[in-house]
C-alpha cells in the first residue's frame, strides 16, 4: 500500500503551509552530516527522491540549475534519497550528476516526518525555518513555479 502511494506523481500541489519544518540529520552522499536548522537563514528546498522514480530523474538537472543560480542568495537544496540501499541511488547520480547535497533517509525516518506520500516530494522552507511550500509528483513547467518560489522566499 505504502509504496503504491509512493507511485502516485500527481498534480504538483503548492501549498501554503504553516508550521516549523521538522528538523533533522542525515550523512550527505560527501560522507558529512546535515542538520536542516543549521541552515536556518537560508531558503532550503527539500526534495526527496527515488531511483525508480522517472519525475524524480527527470527533475534532477533542472533542480541542480535552480541551486546553482539561487545558491550565492541564500538558497540550498537538499536531495534526500529514500531508498533503503544506496547502491541505486548512486547509479543515478553517476548518470546524471548534480552539485547540489545528496542525502540518504535510508531508514525512511525523515520522509515519514515529513509526511511523504509521492515521488518526487519537494518543500520550500522560508529563512525561518517555516514550510512554505509543498510539491507533489513532477511534470515539466513546475520548474517555474520553483523559481519564483524560490525567489519570493529569498526576497523576504
Amino acid at each position: 500500500m505504502a509504496v503504491a502511494m509512493m507511485l502516485v506523481t500527481g498534480q504538483v500541489l503548492a501549498a501554503n503551509t504553516s508550521g516549523p519544518a521538522p528538523d533533522f540529520t542525515l550523512k550527505s552522499r560527501s560522507g558529512e552530516n546535515i542538520k536542516l536548522s543549521e541552515l536556518r537563514g537560508q531558503v532550503v528546498m527539500i526534495n526527496f527522491w527515488a531511483s525508480w522514480c522517472g519525475p524524480c530523474r527527470q527533475e534532477m538537472p533542472i533542480l541542480d540549475q535552480l541551486y546553482q543560480r539561487y545558491e550565492p542568495m541564500g538558497f540550498t537544496l537538499l536531495g534526500v534519497n529514500v531508498e533503503e540501499d544506496s547502491a541505486a541511488a548512486e547509479k543515478v547520480l553517476r548518470e546524471i550528476p548534480v552539485s547540489f547535497p545528496v542525502l540518504y533517509d535510508s531508514k525512511n525516518q525523515v520522509s515519514e516526518n515529513y509526511q511523504v506520500r509521492a515521488m518526487p516530494s519537494t518543500f520550500l522552507i522560508d529563512r525561518d525555518g517555516k514550510v512554505r511550500y509543498l510539491h507533489k509528483g513532477y511534470k515539466p513547467g513546475y520548474e517555474d513555479e520553483y523559481q519564483q518560489q524560490v525567489r519570493e522566499l529569498i526576497r523576504e
